[in-house]
């Protein structure tokens, strides 16, 4: 009956146990069926039943030994049911109840293990701490299953041999591989390079724009080979590959990049004629290594370091892919490419086989473009009392000449050793070099530049260019932790900004930079103002006149330690080429250094002609000087030129000369009293919120300008925009007013024999006005510039002069220096110099130096105010700034009273 079941019913195989299984108990029990332990067979009533079993059992072992029939009539038979064998042992079985787990359940136990799989790979020492995400439950949910891709790669065109390759979903299940070995399967290695494909295809920012699309667009506008990929965003959407890029890093970054090309040659199919290679570069990696730290464990890692870049060797042509011809058949062997670590060579011809000579064949090898750099710790991150480390770098295809010598850069990359023979004779034999193989590099100028600006930065820009007085709030902007010294805030803030260089006829140069000389006494925070400039200009090189040599300032010749080749090395002005170079200490270095900034000033380039090297560097970058006067202080009775030990060439290359002076005046001293303490209040390390209030108050209280003072940050890449996009004409300049300017200016030089007024003089002040009409974002200077411009000379010069002919001088010229001055301004100017003389009369008449309050006559200031065409001062007395100035009005005794305590 089991027999016509089994035949007459073929899906009756399902049920019962398989054929190889029923084989192998019945090979593994080679006795009669009654001989088989753990076996219950039922007590037979009829011998012939038993014997007739028996016999069915010879037949099926004949039946076996003679072998399977696969076709034919009785093929069913090896399916029939036999109740003697289709039963098991009840030893070593577990017939107990389980429920089955929840899909919630069972997700989370999955979690589980995954986390502890991470936790033991982490302990091994292979992978680094900040390099780990979790995977978050509404992202494995969304990950697109193996239907959706086939269907995806299905609507692409791909052929049917990429589709028999499965899709893997638990690609973080690398079944004991370490990372290396399982991205370089086919299967994982098919599966990251689709799901990349997919991340760049479709993943969008916040604001919903599709981001790779856009940078693909740029990229191929600008024939470029670099796709910029942030590693965050790649961790957003693909945890695991981001996992896997920094452990395998050339494996991955290889798919990465066969990936990139074929989404690029989908939107631009021709795109493979300009540009045979895509290559990804990571971005923002967010784990920074110093360059002191990096040890065994980032050996074969993606790593991100940065440094100032020291030396850069030239580009040459390293061997991608190489051929070779065979010189007795002339048979054309490779292609073989060629290992960053060791020379692939062939072994015999294949057409003759002859084992060579082999000679390159030029036409069809193919070279590609390789440069080497060393990087230098940068100076503040250096430890005390330590040297800087260094190490090299591989630049390759574009990333060649993306840095010069003096660039602070950040350098994302693999970390590789290599054989070094020399350190192996110094340090014994198993010790190998390390070098960085470059991925993407980022200059810290770089994030400084028009192009990194956003679209809400230039709104930003353009909005407060039309303030009406933008003018006076960058001044009042510029080093904001400094009380007072208004006029050295403007000579800096013209300077940031700088005029517009001229090259007529491709001749004669003319400099558009403002150079500024700072002089004065000590304790004036001359050397906070160049600390100020170091961090808000866009590119700057801080050196002190002490520890400045003129090579040091200028270039050096210098012979290679390897090469033993003579290489010419940058100096601090070169370095700081389209930016500011900041001297310290300018009266401390010596004559014959000081001398070699003569060119560098005026023609902003340094012709060097030593060791068989002729040439010039160019050096376009306004230098700000800081001094102290001969004997330290300095002394009004004398002329500048006789307080200053600098030369009349020198000096006369400066646009602008700020005097300061450290004058006793107990209302100010009090005001920067108050202030200084304000400031140490306000920017304690352990200070909180609602701390110092009053001292904050007082503070804020004392900016007598009332203006709103824009943001360092804002204020930064203003300077930038403005000196990328501003470019403003002297065709509606006032041309009369700056001769007559110039020839008084000259008349009044030779009489006081201080500063010598030069040619030199008429072109700074056409610099400060178009740097004024650049501050203000406008294309043509206009007259407000040139008396701005005049202003600020007549300033730098009357400063220079001895005491006494100051006065007379301002007196002279007083429209000019009247400029852009509030009235009250000007009345409290003239009404400080009133209580300074009574307040040395004062002291002279009665030797008193512990006065209480000052009287001064109304009339007194009356007529001064005459003088320069003020004839009402009732506003005056009510304004703000003569009440913060201690100052009170006596209308009945018609005096004005200064309170000094």
């Amino acid at each position: 009956m089991a027999d016509e079941t089994s035949s007459s019913d073929p899906f009756s195989a399902a049920t019962s146990p398989s054929r190889a299984s029923r084989r192998s108990r019945r090979s593994s029990r080679g006795d009669p069926v009654t001989s088989s332990p753990g076996r219950d067979l039922p007590p037979f009533e009829d011998e012939s039943e038993l014997l007739g079993e028996t016999r069915e059992e010879d037949e099926i072992q004949n039946e076996e030994e003679d072998g399977e029939e696969l076709f034919g009539d009785n093929l069913e038979r090896d399916y029939r049911a036999i109740p003697a064998l289709d039963k098991y042992g009840s030893e070593g079985m577990d017939e107990g109840e389980y429920s089955d787990l929840s899909q919630g359940d069972r997700m989370a136990a999955e979690r589980e293990m995954r986390k502890r799989d991470r936790e033991q790979g982490l302990a091994s020492g292979r992978m680094r701490r900040g390099l780990l995400y979790e995977e978050s439950d509404e992202e494995e949910e969304e990950r697109p299953s193996r239907r959706r891709r086939l269907a995806e790669r299905a609507a692409e065109g791909m052929g049917e041999d990429e589709e028999m390759i499965e899709s893997i979903e638990n690609l973080e299940d690398m079944k004991g591989h370490s990372v290396r070995e399982w991205v370089s399967m086919l299967a994982p290695r098919t599966e990251i390079k689709n799901r990349f494909k997919n991340f760049l295809r479709t993943f969008v920012d916040e604001k919903g724009h599709n981001v790779f699309r856009e940078k693909i667009r740029q990229m191929v506008e600008g024939n470029k080979e670099s796709l910029v990929v942030d590693y965050n965003h790649l961790a957003s959407e693909e945890q695991v590959l981001a996992f896997f890029l920094p452990e395998a890093p050339t494996e991955m970054l290889k798919i990465f990049d066969e990936a990139a090309k074929e989404v690029v040659l989908t939107m631009y199919p021709n795109y493979e004629k300009i540009v045979k290679e895509i290559h990804v570069r990571i971005s923002d990696l967010p784990l920074v290594e110093e360059l002191r730290t990096l040890r065994q464990l980032h050996l074969n890692q993606l790593i991100r370091t940065s440094g100032v870049v020291t030396s850069t060797t030239g580009v040459l042509p390293q061997l991608a892919m190489i051929k070779y011809d065979c010189n007795k058949c002339n048979f054309i062997l490779g292609p073989y490419y060629q290992s960053q670590n060791q020379e692939v060579k062939p072994g015999s011809c294949p057409e003759c086989q002859s084992s060579g000579p082999f000679e390159i064949n030029m036409e069809q090898t193919i070279y590609k473009n390789y440069q080497r750099i060393t990087i230098q710790e940068s100076p503040g991150k250096v430890p005390p009392g330590r040297l800087p480390r260094s190490k090299d770098a591989i630049l390759l295809d574009d990333l060649v000449d993306t840095c010069k010598p003096g660039d602070e850069i950040e350098l994302t990359g693999i970390y590789n050793n290599n054989y070094d023979g020399s350190l192996n004779t110094a340090n014994g034999f198993p010790v190998f070099a390390t070098v960085i193989q470059a991925n993407f590099i980022t200059k810290k100028d770089d994030k400084m530049v028009v192009g990194a600006l956003t679209d809400e930065d230039i709104k930003a820009i353009v909005a407060l260019s039309k303030d009406q007085r933008i003018g006076e709030r960058i001044f009042a902007s510029i080093a904001p932790s400094i009380y007072g010294h208004e006029d050295i805030k403007r000579s800096i803030a013209l300077s940031m900004f700088g005029g517009e260089p001229k090259n007529p006829g491709g001749k004669h140069k003319v400099r558009g930079d403002i150079n500024v000389l700072c002089c004065g006494d000590p304790g004036t925070a001359k050397s906070q103002f160049l600390k100020y400039v170091e961090k808000a200009a866009p590119r700057c090189v801080f050196t002190t006149g002490q520890g400045a040599s003129a090579v040091g300032l200028t270039a050096y010749v210098q012979r290679h330690p390897v090469t033993r080749e003579w290489t010419l090395e940058a100096g601090a002005l070169v370095l700081a080429d389209k930016g500011v170079c900041l001297i310290d200490e300018f009266d401390k270095m010596n004559d014959a250094d000081r001398t070699s900034i003569h060119e560098a000033m005026e023609q902003q380039s340094i012709s060097i002609s030593k060791a068989g090297i002729v040439t010039s560097l160019q050096a376009r970058c306004a230098v700000i000087a800081a001094s102290n006067p001969i004997g330290g202080r300095y002394d009004p009775s004398l002329t500048f030129s006789e307080n200053v030990d600098l030369s009349e060439p020198i000096l006369s290359r400066f646009d602008i000369l700020c005097v300061v002076r450290d004058t006793v005046d107990p209302v100010q001293d009090e005001k920067l009293a108050k202030f200084v303490v304000g400031s140490h209040v306000k920017h304690h390390p352990n200070v909180t919120a609602g701390e110092g209030g009053d001292a904050i108050a007082d503070m804020n209280q004392l900016d007598e300008s009332g203006l709103e003072k824009i943001p360092q940050d804002l204020l930064k890449k203003y300077i930038i925009y403005a000196k990328e996009k501003s470019h403003p004409k002297l065709n509606q300049m006032d041309q009369d007013k700056v001769s007559k300017m110039y020839s008084d200016l000259r008349r009044e030089s030779m009489a006081t024999g201080s500063i010598p007024i030069t040619v030199r003089h008429i072109e700074s002040m056409i610099r400060m006005a178009e740097a004024h009409a650049r501050m203000h974002l406008r294309d043509y200077v206009n007259e407000d510039d040139v008396n701005m411009a005049i202003r600020i000379m007549l300033e730098s010069f009357i400063n220079t002069q001895k005491f006494s002919i100051m006065r007379s001088m301002r007196k002279t010229f007083s429209r000019y220096l009247s400029f852009k001055r509030d009235n009250n301004e000007l009345l409290l100017f003239i009404l400080k110099q009133l209580a300074q003389d009574q307040m040395a009369f004062q002291r002279n008449r009665y030797g008193t130096t512990d006065q209480d309050y000052i009287e001064i006559s109304e009339k007194d200031l009356a007529d001064k105010a005459r003088q320069i065409n003020i004839h009402t001062l009732s506003a005056f007395y009510d304004s703000d700034i003569f009440r913060h100035n201690r100052f009170q009005h006596d209308t009945k005794r018609k005096l004005i009273i200064q309170n000094l305590v």
